[in-house]
């Protein structure tokens, strides 16, 4: 389905092993992201609540700034998906909540503003959908609320796929201060093969797989449209954003002056704040709905098993395009704005480009499928040794037609979806490893590097996989020269992955007012099916 892109393949555990050495405190837990949102209830409708309210955002550097966010006016229809708990929506979020519909439904979306009246009207767009509002007033680009009023807005979802919505009122203003948020509309009808966890052109099962490890399915739907080829097996939702302090500043300012009207510049702009979802690293590999963040619920620390597709939903919400950077291969781009990239031949097949950096223009939602395996490594990631005392150093690999182990007695494998012709071919089988005598990688001395807090030392995954490799006893630490997987943060014993860095390609957004590391920036973790996957923590 994808070519994975191998120059891109070392895992930022291995890479990185002085520059981000104090990044190790942040992975002491591993928390995961997901598409949360709320839903506005069953059958033919979906009705939502929302106020626009301010309250202040918290970042890594200490500062708290003033913000203004759409958010729930009473409790929600429900939240979803099902299986995350201990959720909340507060009157004020940013982004806003994640507005979960299914295709066709007639939805209503009223909103309450709550902003100081010195902001005036606001409003909210849902481009791409036929909309008509009741209440309020005429505004220059869609019906109004005024300070303390309501307006309510009616669309049918006709298509599936992902979409913002945002102010429709000053929006130079009232975009940046924080009134944005996501729409995703789920298909009517999903694909049998789909249902069934088979997509049309990709091998296995990774939903028997699933089951086998007893992991909870955390996505939205099994399709992303209704399309034999959409089949995904895990999802993420992306909005990227940034903030002008200055802007911020100034409106606290005037309203805490009791301004009659707000004259806020927003020109020159000049950002020193640059978010994921709302939080900037490592905010954003905190747990969904944490407590610490009232007004920030939603993470960004993606997660996933070698062989899953990963649907990544992403949104430019901000007034930059940030070029955003997914390590370890491209990005199938599905769809845009909920409108499908297929083949003008049979009308099914996907056409949209890989993309190397997924361009995050304002205003613009696009749907991508991410896919890693491991293939073509020219190693064995799972450290197979048939002269390991670990059983699972034994464990077979039997291709199927597309070369994976993804056979029915493989789903419950540590090695489920290995690409077979890398099967027990050792890294430390000198002088193969290293790359002058023309093997994948030169191992470092391990006297240089140690098991340092980003240094994994490890070319395998899962924690026992080192010592599988290198003839040692599980648990003994008899390694060879490599260190066992795993980090200080990310003990041996129980999570051992890669940790690919997903990041902006402009350096500056990748710091939090000036200060590396911050900002537009998180990490893919990939592990081998022994760690289980909850997006619930």
């Amino acid at each position: 389905m994808f070519a994975t892109t191998i120059n891109k393949v070392n895992s930022m555990k291995r890479l990185l092993p002085l520059g981000l050495a104090a990044l190790g405190t942040l992975m002491v837990a591993a928390t995961q992201a997901a598409a949360p949102g709320i839903t506005g209830g069953t059958g033919t409708t979906a009705a939502f609540n929302l106020v626009a309210s301010p309250a202040f955002l918290t970042q890594p550097d200490g500062q708290a700034i003033y913000s203004w966010g759409y958010g729930c006016n009473g409790a929600p229809g429900g939240f979803a998906p099902a299986a995350i708990t201990a959720t909340f929506c507060n009157v004020m979020q940013v982004p806003a909540p994640t507005l979960i519909v299914a295709e066709g439904q007639t939805v209503t979306v009223t909103l309450t503003n709550k902003l100081p009246a010195a902001a005036g009207n606001t409003s909210i767009l849902f481009p791409g959908f036929s909309v008509t509002a009741t209440g309020g007033v005429p505004g220059l680009l869609t019906t109004e609320a005024t300070p303390g009023g309501t307006v309510t807005y009616t669309f049918t979802a006709g298509s599936p796929g992902t979409r913002a919505y945002y102010s429709g009122t000053q929006s130079d203003l009232q975009v940046e201060m924080g009134l944005y948020g996501a729409i995703i509309v789920l298909p009517k009808s999903i694909p049998t093969n789909c249902s069934a966890g088979l997509p049309a052109s990709h091998p296995g099962n990774n939903a028997l797989a699933r089951a086998a490890w007893s992991e909870s399915d955390f996505r939205l739907a099994a399709a992303a449209y209704d399309n034999a080829n959409t089949c995904y097996d895990r999802e993420y939702l992306f909005q990227f954003s940034e903030i002008d302090p200055s802007v911020h500043y100034a409106a606290l300012a005037q309203v805490q002056a009791n301004a009659a009207t707000l004259q806020v510049p927003t020109e020159p702009y000049h950002p020193a704040y640059f978010m994921i979802n709302g939080r900037s690293m490592p905010d954003d590999m905190d747990p969904n709905y944490s407590i610490q963040y009232p007004n920030q619920p939603y993470n960004g620390n993606p997660h996933m098993h070698p062989g899953e597709i990963t649907l990544l939903r992403i949104i430019g919400q901000g007034r930059w395009q940030h070029p955003f950077h997914e390590h370890a291969n491209h990005v199938r781009i599905l769809a845009r704005d909920g409108n499908m990239l297929t083949s003008a031949t049979d009308g099914t097949s996907l056409a949209g480009p890989l993309l190397f950096t997924t361009t995050t223009t304002p205003g613009q939602a696009m749907d991508g499928l991410f896919y890693y395996t491991g293939k073509g490594l020219n190693w064995d990631m799972y450290g197979h040794n048939p002269l390991s005392s670990d059983p699972n150093g034994k464990l077979p690999c039997t291709p199927d037609a597309n070369g994976y182990n993804t056979g029915a007695a493989a789903v419950a494998a540590i090695n489920y979806f290995e690409w077979c012709q890398d099967h027990a071919k050792p890294m430390q089988a000198a002088p193969f490893g290293d790359v002058p005598a023309g093997g994948p990688v030169s191992l470092p001395d391990p006297n240089i590097f140690t098991n340092g807090a980003w240094w994994g030392g490890s070319p395998y995954l899962g924690p026992d996989a080192t010592e599988r490799a290198t003839f040692g006893t599980p648990g003994s630490g008899t390694t060879g020269t490599t260190p066992p997987s795993g980090t200080i943060a990310n003990s041996p014993s129980s999570e051992a992955g890669y940790a690919f860095m997903w990041h902006s390609h402009n350096e500056r957004e990748i710091t939090t007012n000036n200060i590396f590391p911050g900002g537009m920036l998180m990490m893919m973790l990939i592990d081998s099916r022994e760690f289980v996957i909850d997006e619930s923590l």
